[in-house]
């Protein structure tokens, strides 16, 4: 009998699904700009991390790895300590079960009482889901970076959406 999938805090456990889910999309899509798939150090680090507002979430059902999502710091200089750049990724299986919509929930709960201002989210486009997840989510479209990116032989746009927490 299968468990209801569920959201919890990442566990050191957790770093190779999350790493096998990441490195997926490094390499077939545009979900992410990077192009080589990082060590698992760079997983280690963010699990690790103990600046407030800094989360690493996993959706888990059977103790399979389903997706994660993750919040850091937007850029490092101090006026920004209350802004956290949000991600969220999927393994393929797991695409259409409401699964982003739980990870962001408890995320975005995680962060309130962080007292985090606002979260900002970067979607490639075109991707028509994440838009809609982030829409339901409450974010706003905020901007369009034109051709930011170069990856499987194209330029890439990308949307900043933005959600005020207080």
């Amino acid at each position: 009998m299968s468990q209801e999938p569920r959201v919890r805090p990442a566990t050191a456990d957790d770093l190779p699904g999350i790493k096998a889910i990441y490195d997926h999309q490094v390499l077939t899509s545009t979900s992410t700009f990077e192009t080589t798939p990082p060590p698992l150090d760079y997983w280690t680090a963010r699990l690790e991390s103990t600046e407030a507002g800094d989360h690493l979430l996993v959706a888990v059902e059977d103790e399979g790895l389903l997706g994660y999502a993750y919040s850091s710091s937007y850029r490092p200089r101090p006026a920004y300590a209350r802004t956290r750049e949000s991600s969220i990724y999927l393994a393929p299986e797991a695409a259409g079960r409401g699964l982003g919509r739980r990870l962001y929930d408890d995320l975005l709960a995680a962060l309130r009482a962080d007292g985090v201002h606002t979260v900002l989210a970067v979607v490639a486009q075109p991707n028509a889901a994440s838009e809609a997840l982030h829409r339901a989510c409450g974010f706003e479209r905020v901007g369009l970076l034109p051709e930011v990116g170069f990856k499987l032989d194209r330029w890439i746009d990308t949307a900043l959406w933005a959600l005020r927490l207080e």
